[in-house]
């Protein structure tokens, strides 16, 4: 295939071409016919539909065949809203203009390109021979060829290991268990065929909307081009317009749907382990939280709650007094989350009702002829829910009603790849078959990807019935483009390395960047016994995770908090202690990720595009908009380099500030913290610590001001409050406050504008520290009337002032 000049003369000679290795190559455009929302071309047998689907979004789909399947998308929700679409023809091209993207369709071969309206290219076909397909035994392979500019660089593919910019490796999507994965590990436990380019500055997005086994190839193949394909389906791809990285991810979670609030809670810590039992075992762990002063929110019970490892049952030796338990939890602020696998124990006649009652309901999954899917896990035999089923998905959904009746928090769906012992593959027979709604069916190999986002789905759909006014929390391994729409996640079985340790952020990056936000790690490396020094930077990581979970296998020692002595208990402590006070500023970040897709966790190009330093930068990364975390994750002794982004950044919680340059700070070699820093212009709301989040905190909101220079107009910040448990906020009962600052040579002025106000927060006073202050204010004002009490630190150059009504709208004001 990469022979040019072989390849443009078979192209002269026939409108499709088949190369050495079998692919099938579209040649030349026979026919365009016009279509609403863009064209559909022939070329030989083959079809290629070019359309606009949405603002900077468009759609590109290749039937070999030329019969377009008709199957809904698994991730797509987004209903096809185009802009109004321009086209033109000329003899060599076809131009389709929508919006601020346009696609220009060469004729000769079929080449796609997309460009700007200014005309800069973003995407473009590879120039020999862009589309192929290759006949298999169940249904043609699809790939497709892009040029690959030598300064672009790709991100995102949801959780994958190594490096967080992908280029020059390939990869496979193939939902695995992969127990033990490592930096090289591929394929893992996820399929999110989303990827974001970036290229001095300008950024656009990929997804790939394919289902069965596919791959991506960023320049291993070739250096001229990627590629990307799948074993089955149709080559059906998304191009999302930036050209800003932040605008191609509000696009893409507009596409595939955007994560729903998470409870408060789920924000908090959560401590697990496989396994805690008996029931003593957890309340031990409840009363160490507590008696030692550590905040927590949940604590997780794995499979060893279960009757012999079968789902949805209680071991009663183990845990007599599971409900008492469930509820004694409760009343000291713990949630109690509970692992329910999805794999049901085949046991006919022994009156185990999920089976029976799945029996009931034609529930399993089946062989081509007829017979129950039967696979070993961890209950021995198991048979596998067909949720490609809205009926199955309703009964599953039905499974939790006892549960949730016990007041259970939250629900974990584990071992969904699916995972099958002793098979080949580890996984379903990928001839299984699966029905869908519309009496058509699917074989494994179609479905497999999708499987485990349909049972988060399922779980959370049930959870909704059940309790309509509860946010549900559904925790799952395995995932597909859009399952960010019913569960959070977390990397698998990763390893108590500090090389783990450090893996941890890029692929969290990555999934983030791939629409799915809520995520985690396991603090501290699933298996193994972490030493006490990365058991604790493990701790001030996972702090500053979306999701903050410890967990350890069950033959580790010990990874709860207090472990290691007072020492490493009293580091452990601050930094879990950090993340609660900064609850008011993660919360609010994360509706801000509800509505707008950008995830909590961001690579620095998110915000600052240009500032090429970060394109490769696997272990730095910003919390939010404003506060910038350059951690901790080896164990040399060399001093911490931390290079800052672009702009003026002070220490967190203090005046000292340090301008972006290009060399690195060198800090102490082992500072016992967290290197914080906070934008200069970022007003950051803090609240005062609590040991879990349904505590009312007790004094005021707390906001931390950082001055920017004088005339800097980029002085803001924000504040998101509800109850935290509820769906009341869909219907106004919240609290939205903007916070801005302005800075001149004569004085300072902060200002609170409550933009809305349908809710009660915890709060009516406010405290503010303004850092960054060389010298005394001559008076405080607040609304033109001076403000008592306010306090000028000369050390550490910063004033303390309180609003004393501060649920309005204010204007505080520092003279010189």
């Amino acid at each position: 295939m990469r022979n040019g000049w072989v390849s443009a003369l078979v192209l002269l000679l026939a409108p499709l071409v088949a190369d050495a290795q079998g692919w099938r190559h579209l040649g030349a455009a026979d026919a365009v016919q016009r279509r609403p929302d863009g064209v559909e071309l022939r070329s030989g047998p083959a079809r290629v539909r070019v359309s606009a689907h949405a603002e900077g979004v468009f759609r590109v789909r290749m039937a070999p065949d030329g019969r377009f399947d008709g199957t809904p998308s698994w991730a797509v929700i987004q209903a096809p809203s185009p802009p109004q679409v321009r086209i033109e023809e000329t003899p060599a091209a076809v131009r389709i203009a929508a919006g601020d993207v346009v696609a220009t369709i060469e004729r000769k071969p079929l080449r796609i390109v997309f460009a700007d309206a200014a005309g800069r290219e973003l995407l473009a076909g590879a120039p020999e021979l862009p589309m192929a397909w290759m006949d298999a035994p169940h249904g043609p392979r699809v790939r497709a060829w892009m040029r690959m500019p030598a300064d672009e660089h790709y991100y995102g593919l949801g959780d994958k290991a190594g490096p967080l910019d992908r280029r020059g490796r390939a990869f496979t999507m193939w939902n695995t268990d992969a127990y033990g994965w490592q930096g090289w590990s591929d394929p893992l436990y996820k399929s999110i065929p989303f990827f974001l380019a970036l290229r001095a500055g300008r950024a656009y997005g990929l997804f790939f909307d394919n289902a069965h086994r596919s791959s991506f190839d960023f320049g291993k193949e070739s250096e001229d081009c990627y590629a990307f394909g799948a074993d089955g389906g149709e080559l059906d791809y998304y191009f999302v317009a930036g050209p800003a990285p932040a605008r191609v991810l509000e696009r893409y979670t507009a596409l595939t749907g955007r994560a729903p609030l998470p409870p408060l809670w789920a924000l908090g810590f959560q401590q697990s382990r496989y396994s805690y039992h008996p029931e003593a075992k957890v309340r031990e762990i409840a009363a160490q939280l507590r008696r030692r002063r550590i905040p927590g929110d949940a604590l997780y019970l794995d499979i060893d709650y279960q009757d012999g490892y079968a789902p949805f049952t209680v071991d009663r030796k183990r845990f007599p007094g599971f409900e008492g338990l469930i509820a004694d939890l409760r009343a000291q602020g713990l949630r109690t989350v509970l692992i329910t696998d999805l794999h049901i124990k085949h046991a006919p006649g022994a009156g185990y009702a999920p089976f029976d009652s799945g029996l009931r309901e034609d529930a399993f999954v089946k062989m081509p002829d007829g017979s129950l899917y039967v696979g070993p896990v961890w209950p021995g035999d198991a048979v596998f829910p067909d949720f490609t089923l809205g009926r199955v998905r309703d009964w599953w959904g039905g499974l939790y009603r006892d549960f949730a009746a016990m007041g259970a928090g939250g629900y974990w769906n584990d071992m969904n790849e699916p995972s099958v012992f002793r098979v080949p593959g580890n996984t379903m027979a990928p001839d299984a078959v699966h029905r869908l709604d519309d009496g058509t069916t699917r074989a494994h190999r179609a479905i497999h990807n999708v499987y485990g986002m349909l049972n988060a789905r399922a779980t959370y759909e049930g959870l909704l019935k059940l309790q309509p006014q509860q946010r549900p929390f559904v925790l799952t391994r395995a995932a597909y483009a859009g399952a960010q729409r019913y569960a959070a996640t977390w990397t698998g079985d990763n390893s108590a390395t500090w090389h783990h340790l450090a893996q941890s952020t890029p692929n969290l990056l990555s999934l983030g960047l791939s629409g799915y936000a809520l995520a985690g790690d396991d603090v501290g490396g699933f298996i193994g016994s972490p030493p006490p020094e990365l058991l604790t930077r493990w701790f001030q990581l996972g702090a500053f995770n979306p999701l903050f979970r410890n967990h350890a296998a069950t033959d580790t020692r010990p990874h709860e908090a207090w472990v290691d002595g007072a020492e490493h208990e009293a580091r452990r402590r601050e930094a879990i202690e950090l993340r609660y006070r900064l609850l008011p500023y993660l919360y609010t970040a994360m509706e801000e990720h509800a509505r707008t897709g950008l995830p909590l966790m961001r690579p620095v190009f998110l915000h600052y595009p240009q500032a090429e330093a970060f394109y490769g930068n696997d272990r730095d990364f910003l919390f939010g908009a404003d506060l910038f975390v350059a951690p901790v994750v080896d164990e040399r002794l060399d001093p911490h380099p931390v290079t800052l982004p672009p702009g003026r950044w002070y220490e967190f919680g203090s005046s000292r500030r340090h301008v972006a340059a290009k060399e690195p700070l060198q800090l102490d070699p082992r500072p016992p913290g967290v290197p914080l820093y906070a934008r200069a212009g970022a007003i950051v709301p803090l609240q005062p610590l609590v040991q879990h989040t349904g505590e009312t905190p007790r004094g005021p909101l707390q906001l931390q001001v950082y001055l920017p220079a004088p005339g800097a107009d980029d002085c803001r910040g924000a504040l998101y409050q509800d109850d935290g448990e509820s769906f009341d906020y869909r219907n106004g009962e919240l609290l939205r406050i903007a916070y801005r600052c302005e800075v001149a040579d004569g004085g300072v002025a902060v200002e609170s504008r409550i933009e809305q106000r349908g809710y009660a927060p915890w709060w009516n006073r406010a405290r503010l520290t303004l850092y960054g202050l060389a010298r005394r204010p001559a008076q405080v004002r607040i609304d033109g009337r001076p403000l008592p009490g306010w306090r000028y630190d000369a050390q550490a150059g910063a004033v303390e002032a309180e609003v004393g009504e501060a649920l309005r709208d204010w204007r505080l004001e520092l003279s010189y």
